[in-house]
């Protein structure tokens, strides 16, 4: 939408072909409904939370930055407030005011929009692109065209792939795919147990063969199947691509990562001769939520009935360790299809980074999820997705 809009209104005649029956289906449901459309974060910050990839953004971001975005959207009567993280959502806290604005937007710069259009193919003579083939075998030529079809989570707001296979039908290469921002499966009951409570300011650890790979400090959720929330979902990366190389994989949760181990073991002290004859089980009360009580005395074998002066230095040794490092075991992650964003896709060392031009193929362009490019929750994703569609637009317009 944005690509299309940049394009037609530097005056070049622009047809987008949607495969479903309007523009903006995943937009719609981005950020929980809300739409993250960005973050505040300084240049060099929002780079970095793209990892290796940050490098082909440079530019792009450069030219049209979060700050731009905003603007952009100010003008569209979609005014922004920063929340927690530095994350950027409309002052509606609905995603469908974006879709409709760009909607209306695009129609305003002269864009025509063919719904329910599946692209099949595309049309290429002596490597420059000059147009497409629909799946009813119908032709669009083109100057140029600009693949802008996302990856392969969510399939049914359109996201399948296609982009892929388009791209490598014209030569391009396709760094393997695998879920981003995902959630992650464990083994045995505890957290299905859990599931439902929300843990704030916890530390996450992610440990491969014992070692410890990353960490993030923040909120996270117990589910039906593992664990998910915005840390977990940050970490992901990480726990997939592990996983993909055989490694063993340990989530370990801080539970109480504003103490060190000494003050918590002082904090305990006092609070078990302070309560001397309160029962273990009551004790927790002050300590946890009370989903995690009935886990906490049986991952530590203390008794429920054990009075607060009874409790041994071992017991008390062995709640402090557990409360700074208790474990579940990953045993996989949710579907692709259930992935935030998709990892891989598109090589970028195959495209310019200046114009999101390929380098294979004249007339051809490329813009957000399809390429190999992933970050952080946070609003950096969707940044990334209107900045190469601006850029992709403007080039492929001009």
């Amino acid at each position: 939408m944005m690509a299309s809009g940049q394009a037609a209104g530097l005056g070049a005649d622009t047809l987008l072909l949607e495969k479903m029956h309007r523009p903006g289906r995943k937009l719609g449901i981005t950020g929980k409904g809300r739409c993250n459309l960005t973050n505040v974060a300084s240049l060099p910050e929002f780079i970095s939370h793209f990892g290796s990839s940050g490098i082909f953004l440079r530019q792009v971001f450069h030219r049209f930055s979060n700050d731009e975005l905003v603007a952009f959207f100010e003008e569209l009567d979609v005014p922004t407030v920063v929340e927690r993280g530095g994350r950027i959502f409309p002052v509606s806290g609905q995603a469908r005011d974006v879709v409709d604005a760009l909607t209306g937007w695009m129609k305003r710069q002269g864009v025509i929009v063919r719904r329910k259009i599946s692209v099949d193919g595309l049309l290429i003579e002596g490597r420059k692109v000059c147009g497409v083939r629909d799946s009813g075998g119908e032709t669009y030529p083109a100057d140029a065209v600009i693949i802008a079809t996302g990856g392969v989570s969510y399939p049914t707001t359109g996201s399948t792939g296609d982009g892929y296979r388009l791209a490598q039908s014209a030569g391009h290469s396709v760094v393997p795919l695998r879920p981003a921002l995902i959630p992650l499966e464990t083994g045995g009951d505890v957290a299905p147990r859990l599931q439902g409570l929300s843990m704030r300011n916890v530390n996450v650890s992610v440990l491969v063969d014992g070692r410890k790979q990353d960490e993030a400090f923040g909120e996270m959720l117990f589910t039906h199947f593992g664990l998910s929330g915005p840390i977990i979902l940050s970490l992901s990366g990480r726990v997939t691509d592990a996983l993909n190389l055989g490694g063993r994989v340990t989530i370990s949760i801080d539970l109480k990562p504003a103490l060190d181990e000494h003050k918590l073991d002082e904090r305990l002290l006092r609070e078990f001769d302070a309560h001397g004859k309160r029962k273990f089980q009551t004790l927790l009360e002050d300590l946890l939520p009370g989903k995690l009580i009935p886990v906490c005395m049986e991952l530590t074998g203390i008794p429920p009935d054990r009075r607060g002066h009874q409790i041994t230095a071992r017991e008390r040794e062995c709640l402090r360790a557990w409360l700074k490092d208790f474990r579940l075991e990953v045993t996989g992650t949710r579907p692709i299809s259930e992935a935030v964003i998709t990892a891989g896709g598109i090589n970028t060392g195959e495209i310019d980074p200046r114009t999101m031009a390929s380098r294979l193929v004249s007339g051809l362009y490329f813009a957000g999820e399809v390429m190999d490019i992933d970050a952080d929750t946070g609003g950096y994703n969707l940044q990334a997705a209107f900045s190469t569609g601006w850029l992709a637009g403007r080039s492929a317009g001009k």
